[in-house]
């Protein structure tokens, strides 16, 4: 029966720590791996990420490029073919998208694209749409409208 008290890893799964400095028998005496002298022999040494021994760090070489836009508008996208739960003649709005779990979080607004095809009239109000989009949900019959 297993319990706490006798679990054990895999056979070979797990190694003898190496026993350094052990004689000049061991094979990792005197020196015990570290070689002779410079920095990493010494005790406690460790360089930091990315040091290259004093010499310019490649992420301080290159140089920076572009820059993030903070007024940027965010759009919680939604394809044509996402609507086809609603009943025909319904209305849809980011509110009413986002109660059904098509779009997770509204961001910016919800823009609608004209992926897939609409079978049935809807009466879609969002913040932008694509031309397909508008060309698709008139051709089924619907309206759409744009929110400010």
């Amino acid at each position: 029966m297993i319990g706490l008290n006798n679990l054990r890893p895999p056979a070979g799964s797990t190694h003898s720590k190496k026993r350094r400095g052990g004689g000049m028998g061991s094979g990792l005496g005197k020196t015990a791996g570290r070689g002779y002298k410079g920095q990493k022999s010494r005790s406690g040494a460790r360089s930091k990420r990315g040091f290259e021994g004093g010499q310019m760090p490649l992420h301080r070489r290159l140089p920076k490029r572009g820059f993030t836009n903070i007024f940027k508008k965010e759009y919680a996208i939604v394809n044509l073919h996402r609507l086809k739960d609603f009943p025909a003649g319904s209305t849809v709005s980011p509110q009413e998208l986002l109660e059904k779990g098509i779009v997770k979080n509204l961001r910016d607004g919800v823009k609608i694209l004209g992926q897939g095809d609409l079978a049935h009239a809807l009466n879609i109000s969002a913040h932008l749409f694509s031309k397909s989009a508008q060309e698709k949900i008139a051709k089924a019959g619907g309206r759409f409208e744009v929110i400010k």
